[in-house]
């Protein structure tokens, strides 16, 4: 179902429409609305702001995205490293139980 929210952002209002819940929406219009008050803070244009503020948005998105890419890769590498490990123990417990009824 489809939301329509109307957020202001830099003094100017926008109906958005999403997918999303009302809360969700808002708290993103907050950010953005933050992130070009900051930046027009510094007497820039509107339009500039808004450029630097997506500039800044898309390199934390792909830092995000680096992030999280690593953080798969060292998962995965742990559970390759469990499951060898695990080989290891079972061989050891299959040499531990054959040592025992040597005896």
């Amino acid at each position: 179902m489809k939301n329509k929210v109307v957020v202001t952002i830099a003094g100017q209002e926008y109906t958005m429409v999403a997918v999303e819940d009302e809360a969700y929406v808002r708290k993103c219009a907050d950010y953005v609305d933050s992130q070009l008050r900051d930046l027009m803070s510094n007497k820039l244009p509107k339009e500039t702001a808004a450029v630097l503020a997506a500039m800044n948005m898309a390199d934390l998105y792909f830092k995000e995205q680096d992030a999280a890419e690593n953080l798969r890769r060292q998962i995965k590498e742990n559970l390759e490293e469990a499951s060898r490990l695990k080989m290891e123990l079972s061989e050891a417990k299959r040499e531990i139980f054959k040592l025992q009824t040597r005896k």
